[in-house]
């Protein structure tokens, strides 16, 4: 039975979930993504890395469609989650954006009760017919963002009163609370301390069993421990991308090996 799931992992692994083409984004005059072509495994977690300011983060926005709420930003290109271009007019980002999760970097939890903040998305996209319904979600997503068995029994207290890993672990829950696809997480555990981003980062790994992750990080670290795929971004262009041990140990690019041995960054 193990076999068969390992199997099952490996099939899905190889299927495109996201496949960008020749992206480019503007803000304003300011040439921020240059041409970038990739595509993103399902149930597989894949790492941008790169220099600060490097694009890595505005590339991430793009696949859904977060930097539509920035006026002077443009984007170009063609973005397909399951074969379906994501920019048509047809495409509603709010109904994209319960399909592709997001997680950011600093815990933002509402301000509401730990119950109402997993329940929002539910409830605004009529995921449970009744109350029991929403019981249900509500606690399958909470286990899934490992955090049920700390708040179980105090889910009506604020979700800002939880600590930093606590509250991000809630917004892992959250976005998975309307069964998305994707889930892009950035840099979700730069405001955390050692212990919480363990428990963030083995999250992770259970996670790409049921969704296509991608996280950007600024710890090549991080990325070494939790992604399968790499991708270097410098300067607004992806620079190359592969699978993580080959990026690390073995890149085919010298700007790759300048960023990951600390000679640029």
């Amino acid at each position: 039975m193990n076999d068969m799931r390992i199997l099952e992992r490996d099939v899905d692994a190889n299927k495109v979930k996201i496949s960008a083409q020749n992206c480019d984004v503007y803000y304003g005059d300011t040439h921020a993504i240059k041409d970038v072509s990739v595509d993103i495994s399902d149930r597989t977690v894949t790492a941008f890395i790169g220099p600060s300011g490097c694009g890595k983060s505005t590339f991430l926005r793009c696949l859904n469609r977060m930097n539509d709420t920035i006026d002077v930003c443009r984007v170009t290109g063609d973005i397909r989650l399951d074969d379906q271009n994501i920019y048509d007019s047809r495409v509603d980002p709010v109904q994209l954006r319960a399909k592709v999760g997001m997680v950011f970097q600093k815990p933002n939890p509402f301000p509401k009760s730990i119950y109402d903040n997993v329940a929002y998305g539910p409830r605004i996209h009529g995921l449970a017919r009744n109350k029991a319904d929403l019981d249900e979600i509500v606690e399958k997503a909470l286990r899934r963002g490992a955090i049920w068995d700390e708040v179980k029994d105090r889910l009506h207290a604020p979700g800002t009163g939880l600590s930093g890993g606590q509250q991000q672990r809630l917004c892992i829950a959250r976005a998975v609370a309307t069964e998305p696809e994707v889930l892009l997480m950035d840099e979700p555990c730069s405001a955390l301390d050692p212990i919480a981003t363990l428990q963030v980062e083995e999250l992770i790994d259970e996670l790409r069993r049921d969704y296509s992750v991608v996280i950007v990080t600024h710890s090549m670290q991080q990325a070494a421990r939790v992604s399968q795929k790499t991708a270097f971004f410098h300067l607004g262009s992806l620079v190359e991308y592969g699978e993580t041990g080959q990026i690390f140990t073995n890149p085919k690019d010298e700007r790759t090996e300048s960023y990951i041995t600390g000679r640029i960054g």
